[in-house]
């Protein structure tokens, strides 16, 4: 056989113009004699003659230009038979629709007049084949695949062997936190996936390098590559339902479901990749086009009845988490999967590719997202949470990972399935074309707004987890813990700001995903953006106090004059920082009113809340009180009061006694001093007043208070009076 290929190869390159013409003879010259022999059923020819013809064709086939003017026949040919031509453009709907009905019905009679020839199409396709074994041997051919699956399984043995430190790390691996969680099971993807790569490149990647006759490189490389998707298949169903180890299960669902699915999975990934090479070998063949497609819908039927099978007899509800009455709507969710399989097999069979991808990318987009999020929640689930009966979690993680992991996978989900109807409806996204018809134009332009929302939607979801993981972190009043001053100020700044930038990043996210859906859908936005530039001159103008409030807001924030949770008073109004917008700030009373304020009224603010603050307090004692005995009770209590640990962290300055403010009328005015951190001053303030008055009841100081005496004049003069009075008292006494 080898010589014959030189032969042929010099044969063809000392005459390459003729070596078309000689393909297209025995071509001819086969097809003529296939049609005779169906038309008079002549005698076969003698065996000799077959050989010689069949070896003529190999010897053809295994040269290069040949090859390649074949394979580009079958490209024009492809080409030709694409959908929406120039002329489908300008026809009307309802002679598209009569159209494709009309070829529909064609491609079926091809089918139909295809099932007789396809037992000798198949039949000369294996005399081909076995000409070409027994030209290298048949034992020789057997032994090649096994020597090279053989090969494969060495490396992926080896790969093993060199893990056997590795594979113990990740089996025992602490899923304790989301973190640990995710770095397991990435750990096992990893694994895995270096597997598959293992036996991929020891059974493939050591084919490669020789030099092969064109047939048989073709059946050995396709059986390969079968094999390897086949394990590939494998080990991604491991990595998401992890039939053996639950810990590790992406998807969450009984043990029982998980090994029905992963069998199944692997059962239809097999077939389809054997089948797809077992086409691709009788193409290669010579096999007609009618044909090979009849043969891959015979290899639908079959996958249909793997489906029915799959869907009647897959587990209960109850085994992924549901109760037991979910299972009522069993019946039409079976009926509604096994009409979806019938339609796509119906569809394929008839070659209405772009319908075939538009049904699988509806039914399947929407079911990926949604097992994509029940596997997020099930992933980043708090520590210690357990699945609840409906697939959530008892905490649901808004975290940036869920972002991350849930809003990118399903961006991703809608961008391949845009794609792939791109692609099937012959869109072409990055050339846009002058003759393109109308509907393409909206086509492009439909997809482009759809991938311009998905990523905006992902950037804004992504910066606004961030910003709300910033706000959600507690406070050190909240929490407790004992921070310093610049810390301190650090995060209340963050918590004010912070919000701000989330809304003016809305705003900003907004303005741009709207001008470029607009400039994906042909609309020219100079206009538009210089109209909204005379827009907001005309607003400016007519809202000047709502400019005025917004300008003075973005000042107060650079100037740092308050923040979320301060204390601050601006002429009538006081209190602690709720919010605020662009326009406004919120304040609470400590009484209770909240107050809303717009920044171009609110004027000069005094903070109350920043660094530290003097509390000054008089108190009065009695004149007869020992002032230096006083001081000295009072230096003390400020001793005592600092080391109490719930007030040290916040006293700057323990209380102390500044000596005499002044001489009252009925008390001598101490003044007292102390510096705490804001707000810590009043609680400070009435444990210290409670320690100084028991530290001076102990020693005999006296708080002073006022008292009313009424005194009179000469002890006489009140007895005269006295007499007087009773004197005129007697004649009235008298009368009565």
């Amino acid at each position: 056989m080898n010589r014959l290929l030189q032969d042929a190869r010099w044969r063809t390159s000392a005459r390459r113009p003729a070596a078309l013409g000689t393909l297209l003879a025995a071509l001819m010259a086969l097809c003529l004699g296939l049609g005779a022999a169906q038309a008079q059923a002549p005698k076969a020819p003698p065996p000799e003659q077959a050989d010689a013809r069949v070896r003529l064709l190999l010897d053809l086939l295994a040269d290069e230009q040949v090859r390649s003017w074949l394979e580009k026949q079958r490209t024009e040919v492809k080409a030709k038979a694409k959908p929406r031509t120039e002329e489908q453009a300008e026809m009307s709907p309802v002679q598209v629709v009569a159209a494709q009905v009309d070829a529909v019905r064609q491609r079926l009679v091809a089918l139909v007049q295809a099932a007789p020839r396809l037992p000798d199409e198949l039949e000369r396709a294996w005399d081909i084949l076995k000409l070409e074994l027994e030209q290298r041997g048949l034992v020789e051919i057997g032994l090649l695949v096994a020597l090279f699956a053989g090969l494969g399984f060495g490396v992926e043995r080896l790969f093993w062997w060199a893990t056997r430190h590795i594979r113990p790390r990740i089996i025992n691996a602490p899923m304790d936190t989301v973190g640990a969680r995710g770095r397991a099971v990435l750990m096992r993807l990893a694994f895995g996936l270096s597997w598959t790569t293992a036996f991929a490149a020891g059974s493939i990647g050591a084919f490669l390098p020789f030099q092969w006759p064109p047939l048989i490189r073709d059946i050995v490389l396709a059986a390969l590559i079968a094999v390897v998707l086949t394990r590939l298949a494998s080990v991604i169903g491991r990595f998401l339902l992890a039939p053996g180890a639950e810990r590790f299960r992406i998807l969450p669902m009984a043990t029982e479901a998980a090994a029905f699915w992963n069998r199944h999975l692997v059962l239809i990934v097999g077939i389809i990749a054997i089948t797809y090479a077992t086409v691709g070998l009788l193409e290669t063949l010579g096999v007609s086009a009618e044909s090979v497609r009849l043969f891959a819908a015979v290899v639908g039927l079959a996958l249909l009845a793997i489906g029915a099978q799959m869907m009647l007899r897959r587990p209960p509800q109850s085994a992924y988490g549901g109760d037991v009455g979910a299972d009522q709507g069993r019946g039409a969710t079976t009926a509604l999967v096994l009409l979806l399989f019938a339609v796509l097999w119906a569809l394929r069979l008839t070659s209405q590719w772009a319908l075939f991808w538009t049904v699988l990318v509806l039914a399947g987009v929407p079911a990926a997202i949604a097992l994509t999020r029940r596997a997020v929640d099930h992933v980043l689930r708090p520590a210690g949470t357990a699945d609840l009966a409906d697939g959530t979690t008892e905490a649901a993680v808004t975290g940036i990972y869920n972002v991350c992991l849930e809003r990118g996978l399903r961006a991703l989900w809608i961008a391949i399935g845009a794609l792939i109807l791109a692609n099937a409806w012959g869109v072409d996204l990055f050339d846009v074309g002058e003759g393109d018809s109308l509907g393409k134009r909206l086509t492009r332009s439909a997809i482009s707004v759809v991938v311009i929302l998905l990523v905006a939607d992902f950037t804004w979801n992504l910066i606004k987890a961030i910003i709300d993981s910033r706000l959600a972190q507690p406070s050190s009043v909240d929490t407790g813990d004992r921070v310093d001053a610049e810390e301190a100020r650090h995060r209340a700044r963050v918590r004010t700001l912070l919000p701000i930038l989330r809304n003016v990043s809305f705003i900003v996210f907004i303005v741009i995903v709207g001008l470029m859906a607009l400039a994906s859908l042909g609309v020219e936005i100079g206009p538009l953006i210089a109209g909204a530039g005379v827009v907001g001159v005309a607003v400016g103008f007519g809202a000047q106090t709502l400019v005025r409030d917004i300008i003075s807001g973005i000042f107060y924030l650079f100037d740092d004059a308050f923040r979320i949770g301060e204390y601050i008073q601006s002429g009538n109004y006081k209190g602690t920082v709720e919010s605020f917008s662009l326009r406004s700030i919120k304040l609470r009373h400590h009484r209770g009113p909240l107050y809303t304020i717009p920044f171009g009224t609110l004027g000069a603010v005094q903070n109350m809340s920043r660094d530290w603050v003097i509390d000054k307090q008089v108190i009065g004692v009695t004149y007869d009180t020992d002032l230096a005995l006083a001081k000295k009770l009072v230096k003390e209590v400020g001793k005592e009061l600092a080391e109490i640990p719930e007030f040290k962290p916040h006293i700057l300055q323990t209380i102390k006694m500044q000596g005499v403010d002044n001489f009252g009328d009925f008390a001598i005015n101490i003044r007292l001093k102390m510096m705490t951190r804001p707000g810590e001053q009043f609680v400070i303030r009435r444990h210290a007043f409670g320690m100084i008055k028991k530290a001076f009841d102990a020693n005999g100081i006296k708080f002073a208070y006022p008292v009313v005496q009424v005194s009179g004049g000469d002890p006489g003069t009140a007895a005269a009076a006295a007499r007087a009075l009773a004197a005129m008292q007697e004649p009235a006494k008298a009368a009565t």
